[in-house]
């Protein structure tokens, strides 16, 4: 197995020495360790740069995939009584959900077979793991597009708020929205996640605001990468009369991304917003 190269605090030696352990005699307890030992957390923001370097080790195990898809799927069910938010062991699970998503990433298959899992895992209570949920996706969706973006049309569902934030934070990254499938399948799904808050009649769940504040930004992500239909969802939406709608479209006419290259499309979508208070 080739080494591994990590930034951050942990050397890339011990955690390709961790793997190697693993993948020989079937003991984890040094890769637990070294992640937990260099995690960063408790702390404000956990180490991500080796949370990638153990995805990109995971995605190079080649024909081992299978140990290693065990080891991931396993540290994915540590419960938050054993792991709570900012727990030095959170970090395994977001290691785990990332690991996930990089064996997502060589066929078809094996990305459908990772986001059966990771749709369990986008429901998790822990924002971090949620949040490597949504960076597995975009591994997946960057490796295998059309797979990934035909079994993500199925988490945009009435009420499965935390699958939807799941796919609305997965497909708002710049880095795969380049590719104009995903652009397109990114602004699809906003807008039918868009579709089902409309819907939605009891708004109250925590899941239903954590859908909010990601749509907050998610919107303008996939806008700014399809302007012509992005302006023209948008226009549509300052027509509604639905307050958490309204809400979540003015939040992202005040991002830089659209109010920088496009300051006359976002000022008119503006006045029409006043112009519709005004008859309120």
């Amino acid at each position: 197995m080739a080494r591994v190269t990590a930034s951050g605090r942990g050397g890339g030696g011990e955690l390709a020495d961790g793997l190697a352990a693993f993948l020989r005699t079937g003991s984890n307890a040094d890769l637990r360790a070294h992640l937990a030992a260099n995690s960063r957390l408790p702390g404000p923001r956990a180490n991500l740069e080796l949370a990638s370097a153990f995805a990109a080790a995971i995605g190079g195990v080649g024909t081992e995939w299978k140990a290693t898809w065990t080891l991931c799927a396993g540290w994915t069910e540590i419960p938050p009584e054993e792991a709570p938010t900012n727990h030095p062991q959170e970090f395994l699970v977001f290691c785990g959900a990332r690991g996930i998503g990089a064996l997502g990433e060589p066929s078809p298959a094996r990305a459908r077979e990772a986001l059966v899992l990771l749709r369990r895992i986008s429901r998790d209570p822990r924002w971090r793991v949620r949040e490597a949920v949504a960076m597995a996706i975009q591994d997946i969706v960057g490796s295998q597009p059309r797979a990934a973006l035909r079994d993500l049309e199925d988490w945009v569902a009435p009420g499965a708020w935390l699958e939807m934030r799941a796919v609305a934070a997965g497909l708002a990254e710049p880095r795969i929205l380049r590719e104009r499938q995903v652009a397109k399948a990114a602004l699809r799904a906003h807008e039918r996640i868009l579709h089902w808050v409309r819907k939605s009649d009891d708004r109250t769940a925590e899941p239903f605001r954590i859908l909010r504040q990601c749509l907050a930004y998610s919107a303008s992500v996939v806008v700014a990468a399809s302007p012509e239909d992005g302006f023209r969802w948008l226009t549509k939406l300052a027509a509604a009369r639905d307050a958490d709608v309204l809400w979540i479209l003015r939040e992202n006419l005040k991002k830089g991304r659209l109010v920088g290259p496009f300051p006359g499309r976002v000022e008119r979508i503006q006045a029409d917003l006043r112009r519709g208070s005004s008859l309120q």
